[in-house]
């Protein structure tokens, strides 16, 4: 850290506060400035056992665990790091706990902000760690670099769907829009890029009797109509929404003719509905010319489902900043 930089977290003047199960709680401001693309480190301390904890399990983002104490305040390294033969109890993880939001008061030039509502793609997968290169943050850095002033939040979850949810992935896209996306301060619009899990989880045949994955079959009549109602609501609340295409997975375990034909289906209604406040081609951008129910190779991370680094690069690059104009 920063020396100096440490900031003390009150709550209603205290120094510690309590959270029922289930619920959140709104820290006091703290007077200080952060810049753009600058880095945060927040250090929570629990005095006791928590029960399960909220979680953001997919982070990609290496977070720091100290052995027991309290060493919130603190701004070196040394209880955060196992060093030599000397044991700490210190680990790293690949996860975010408790912490779900941090708000910044915006100068008056900042324009807003747009919310990605997604998966794991949006949520970063088969990106590097510590890196900040999933597609949200090249589009951040995008609109940053063409002074839209325009923030970019990311409410991505790895095995999320639109209808059905999941003991391992959260609650659907429906049901947790309020909280994970209209509730956010700021905001003037929103992308909505699911489905993919909804159309091929049910026909993944590893791990048959894994209980995150959905067994529930869908149409894509049946997701169209979830999309509607995303819609729906996010206009009721005087923003835009932004609907992107899903992604070819052919070659992934879970792919099917079936399966095929529904994301070609939802994929031609996002196009040509006109439901959406515009359109995000990701399919167009990343799909391999010669076989479009493939990515191109040079995207792949691999499994065939989810883009490396220069596919969410290029997922990035793919959005007209027009749309935030």
């Amino acid at each position: 850290m920063v020396p100096r930089s440490n900031h003390e977290v009150t709550f209603g003047g205290s120094r510690s506060i309590a959270i029922p199960e289930g619920a959140e709680v709104l820290s006091d401001p703290i007077p200080f400035s952060v810049g753009s693309e600058q880095n945060l480190a927040i250090s929570l301390f629990t005095a006791g056992e928590t029960g399960p904890a909220t979680a953001h399990g997919s982070a990609f983002q290496t977070n720091y665990v100290s052995g027991a104490g309290n060493f919130a305040a603190e701004e070196g390294a040394n209880a955060f790091v196992a060093t030599g033969s000397k044991t700490t109890g210190a680990k790293t993880t690949g996860s975010w706990y408790f912490l779900s939001a941090i708000e910044v008061l915006v100068p008056a030039d900042v324009k807003s902000a747009v919310v990605a509502l997604g998966d794991s793609i949006t949520d970063g997968a088969s990106s590097r760690p510590d890196k900040n290169e999933r597609w949200t943050d090249v589009l951040a850095r995008r609109l940053l670099a063409g002074n839209t002033k325009i923030a970019v939040l990311n409410a991505g979850i790895g095995g999320n769907r639109v209808l059905t949810s999941s003991p391992c992935w959260g609650q659907n896209a429906l049901a947790r829009l309020g909280r994970d996306v209209l509730a956010q301060a700021g905001i003037e619009a929103v992308i909505l890029f699911e489905g993919t899990n909804d159309i091929g989880q049910p026909d993944t045949r590893a791990l048959e009797n894994n209980p995150c994955l959905s067994r529930t079959q869908v149409t894509a009549d049946e997701i169209i109509a979830g999309y509607k109602q995303i819609i729906a609501r996010t206009h009721a609340r005087g923003l835009k929404i932004f609907g992107a295409t899903i992604l070819p997975y052919q070659g992934f375990g879970a792919w099917t003719t079936t399966g095929e034909a529904k994301r070609v289906a939802v994929n031609q209604w996002i196009r040509t509905s006109r439901a959406f406040d515009g359109v995000i081609d990701f399919d167009a951008a990343l799909r391999d010319p010669a076989r479009p129910a493939r990515m191109a190779p040079q995207y792949d991370s691999g499994d065939h489902l989810h883009p490396g680094p220069a596919g969410h690069e290029a997922m990035g690059n793919a959005v007209d900043l027009a749309l935030f104009r």
